[in-house]
């Protein structure tokens, strides 16, 4: 795979500073930085990215990617026995300004929003999208009828299941209905 891009897209060499009180760690995850194409660079000098790990170095400014850290707002966030791989795509995206996160193994869709956020009101195109989810329609038909595109659709019905909670279409329909006569009022 790293063969074909490259013939693409030059690969560009990162510098790297490992945060780590572990010399062997340090020295594992140093070679893996290097044969991933990349430089270790020592914490005072300018790195591009900074691999810690475990929880962020206090006061780190630099583009961070910690292996098994919990602050999760920071850039980067791995689980400690990531592999090379994994890695190099991270620290190649942090670089990049991207924000990178693996999913939980047990995390198989959208949370529901905190409770503060839960009264978020639907926008008018999103309650027109989950009128046609109510009636069973596909993507596809969806966006033929509201006129906008199959990727407009696709990001509408993320943003509906993210606000409801909700995994799947049914789940979002029931829970929008839910939604929709907790927030009746009766006179």
């Amino acid at each position: 795979m790293r063969e074909v891009a490259s013939q693409f897209a030059p690969v560009e060499r990162l510098r790297v500073a490992v945060h780590t009180a572990d010399p062997q760690r340090r020295l594992a995850l140093g070679k893996i930085i290097a044969e991933a194409g990349h430089l270790v660079v020592e914490m005072q000098d300018l790195a591009d990215v900074v691999l810690a790990d475990g929880d962020a170095p206090a006061g780190e400014t630099r583009r961070l990617i910690a292996l098994g850290g919990a602050d999760q707002g920071l850039p980067g966030l791995l689980p400690r026995d990531a592999n090379p791989d994994q890695i190099d795509a991270a620290i190649r995206a942090v670089a990049s300004g991207l924000i990178v996160r693996l999913p939980d193994a047990g995390d198989t869709g959208f949370t529901a929003m905190r409770e503060s956020e839960a009264h978020a009101l639907l926008t008018p195109r999103e309650h027109d999208v989950m009128a046609a989810l109510a009636e069973g329609l596909t993507n596809k038909a969806i966006a033929r009828r509201l006129n906008i595109s199959l990727h407009t659709v696709k990001f509408h019905v993320e943003s509906l299941f993210r606000k409801l909670g909700a995994r799947t279409r049914t789940e979002a329909v029931a829970k929008a209905a839910e939604r929709r006569r907790d927030e009746t009022i009766t006179l």
